[in-house]
């Protein structure tokens, strides 16, 4: 049950990485034999499923996910009253091969644009828990690559 954390500056606004990076089918275009399948119709919101498929040919899995959490980040100042609030949404794992839960939270940067903090919690079954630092390693690796890809002006 590795937890992976991957922190990401970007001179965009909160609101504009918000928009790029809760496009789920922008994710699936980011990451090597994925696409999205959004199974909700839009807009998105607490309850909206869909499933990032991968593979190649007839050799495919499914990772299904349910968002359990949905705030937008709110405009505001920097600092001070009325400052924005961050963003958080909260996706769950449904799938029968890869489970746990992925957070994306999107914070106002003092210095200007956003940090973006991608926690996610993924466990494969039947995988032994000795492979948990390569899982990690590997889905810091992945996730950071389609997250900068996300969020490039």
């Amino acid at each position: 049950m590795p937890v992976i954390r991957i922190i990401h500056r970007t001179s965009l606004a909160p609101s504009e990485a918000w928009l790029r990076l809760t496009d789920w089918e922008r994710h699936g275009a980011q990451v090597p034999f994925t696409r999205t399948i959004v199974e909700t119709a839009p807009p998105t919101h607490v309850g909206t499923i869909f499933t990032a498929r991968t593979g190649v040919g007839r050799i495919t899995f499914d990772d299904p996910m349910e968002v359990v959490v949905w705030r937008p980040p709110e405009p505001g100042p920097a600092h001070g009253p009325g400052a924005g609030s961050a963003g958080l949404v909260r996706l769950e794992k449904r799938g029968r091969s890869v489970t746990g839960w992925a957070e994306i939270e999107i914070r106002r940067s003092p210095a200007g644009g956003s940090e973006v903090h991608w926690r996610e919690d993924l466990r494969v079954r039947g995988l032994p828990r000795a492979l948990n630092p390569l899982v990690a390693a590997a889905g810091r690796l992945l996730f950071g690559r389609a997250l900068a890809r996300l969020l490039r002006p």
